[in-house]
């Protein structure tokens, strides 16, 4: 039997889900048996693959490269997870959302400047006017809140979706937990 396809995504979020990921430890071995991880920060792999298994995405779609990766990502994804708070509901990054975009690009790259202030171009990615959760933007198969979600959470969620069952998360998760 071939082993499934697993990815992870960073969007906009802090990595903490990740951190998750990885304090996995030794069980990350049992996910190893079950499932080949082809795309993720984790690794070195710069193009999304397609026909992905299951992709845990953690972060919230805040700029034009987060829309087009989660749009590119959702095509090629038979199972996807939204992993954490910021990927369930847009949490800390969706902050921004009370000011107008231009008073948070004039914060950041003119007010809070020193030297040479102005807004790059090019360099950084273009900001959309809303921070989103990632199921305003495409469907979303599962999802597993918490700031981060515990490793067992996670755990027991990729075991599950591995084993091709839609993980019961109702008395594993709760939002900031």
């Amino acid at each position: 039997m071939s082993k499934l396809r697993l990815a992870t995504v960073w969007l906009d979020g802090c990595s903490g889900c990740h951190m998750s990921f990885l304090d996995l430890d030794e069980r990350l071995l049992a996910v190893a048996e079950k499932a080949d991880l082809v795309y993720s920060p984790l690794v070195d792999v710069k193009e999304f693959p397609p026909d992905v298994d299951v992709t845990l995405v953690e972060g919230a779609v805040s700029s034009e490269e987060d829309l087009q990766k989660i749009q590119r990502i959702r095509q090629r994804t038979k199972i996807l997870v939204s992993l954490g708070d910021c990927a369930v509901t847009a949490n800390v990054p969706s902050m921004r959302n009370m000011f107008p975009l231009q008073s948070v690009y004039d914060r950041a790259y003119q007010e809070n400047v020193t030297r040479d202030p102005g807004t790059p171009a090019g360099v950084v990615p273009a900001l959309l006017d809303k921070v989103r959760p990632v199921h305003e933007v495409v469907p979303v198969d599962v999802f597993i809140p918490g700031c981060p979600p515990s490793a067992d959470t996670i755990f027991y969620a990729v075991s599950e979706l591995l084993a091709g069952r839609t993980p019961e998360l109702s008395a594993k998760t709760r939002f900031g937990a």
